[in-house]
């Protein structure tokens, strides 16, 4: 089973051939995924929108919308590890395919097997937390965060809001995915919580560094955190 700090990696699978996408879906539940289906290209940006996916298997030919032009919109949002999937095997396709974002490119017929084992790969390295910042720790341990050298207090909540952004700096998180990370009970609350949490997180790190706001809102769709150093 793929997981993550305790969580189960969740997959959206771009497909209109329902048999294969069947067959994927089944596999990846299997082997303790779990899975979402879209057949229509027009309906993938808004399902990603809508949820939050550790990895993204998206076919190339689709009705609607092709997966090249999905895939130049996704990127300019969110850095979800993506696998292309084609029955069109020519250089330049693969080569676009990887240019505008795509992690890897697997060419049909292929084995679910082999998928699966891409998905892992990629899975693992996306999930690496990346290396601390000299600007920003965020230690669990402690239960404290420094910014700029600075202790900074924070809720609870804050803190797991912080952390759940600096652990994956770069990485898109809508609302409803960072509420599942706040609430433990998974209490019914309105993502509009997220925004004030946001708002108080912003105005205390901005209280040591008036001039900087690493924290980036990302219009429909959540936020992500951009630190350098």
């Amino acid at each position: 089973m793929e997981t993550m700090q305790g969580t189960i990696a969740h997959v959206l699978i771009v497909e209109d051939e329902a048999k294969l996408a069947m067959a994927i879906r089944d596999y990846l539940n299997a082997t303790g995924f779990t899975t979402q289906w879209v057949a229509d290209g027009r309906d993938v940006i808004s399902a990603i929108k809508a949820s939050v996916f550790d990895l993204v298997l998206l076919d190339l030919m689709l009705p609607g919308r092709n997966g090249l032009d999905i895939c130049r919109e996704l990127r300019s949002f969110s850095d979800v590890p993506l696998i292309m999937l084609t029955a069109r095997i020519e250089e330049i396709d693969r080569l676009l395919g990887l240019e505008i974002g795509a992690d890897d490119y697997i060419c049909k017929p292929f084995s679910i097997r082999e998928l699966v084992a891409r998905a892992k790969a990629i899975l693992r390295r996306s999930r690496t937390p990346a290396k601390p910042s000299s600007i920003l720790q965020v230690d669990e341990t402690t239960y404290q965060a420094i910014y700029y050298s600075t202790p900074v207090p924070l809720t609870s909540i804050e803190f797991r809001l912080l952390k759940t952004l600096s652990d994956f700096p770069g990485r898109v998180f809508s609302r409803d995915g960072l509420l599942d990370r706040l609430h433990a009970d998974h209490r019914i609350v309105t993502d509009r919580t997220v925004d004030t949490h946001i708002k108080n997180l912003r105005r205390k790190l901005q209280q040591v560094a008036p001039d900087m706001d690493p924290i980036r809102s990302i219009y429909g769709v959540g936020y992500k955190l951009e630190i350098d150093g």
